[in-house]
């Protein structure tokens, strides 16, 4: 009914943590969590899931990015950001 936001993040073949998964793989997660419309954004190393706190306003990783040598510099990324008006 659009008043939910799914953000799902998958971490990438790091055995035997992660098996990472197909786009087929991807598109059946989001029907069985009830999404309507989906979009891929990356499947590269460089994935990052990054919350804030609601009690201590810390940035914390919460993901495990399949890069060897951990989280990446990148040039994009998707914010969601409360309160906060489109320009």
């Amino acid at each position: 009914d659009g008043t939910r936001l799914l953000l799902v993040t998958v971490d990438g073949r790091q055995k035997p943590r992660s098996d990472g998964m197909t786009l087929r793989e991807l598109a059946n997660l989001m029907l069985a969590l009830g999404a309507r419309d989906a979009i891929n954004l990356d499947g590269g190393r460089s994935t990052t899931m990054v919350v804030k706190s609601r009690t201590t306003d810390k940035l914390t990783v919460v993901n495990t990015p399949s890069d060897p040598n951990g989280e990446r510099e990148v040039g994009n990324a998707l914010a969601i950001v409360k309160g906060c008006a489109a320009r």
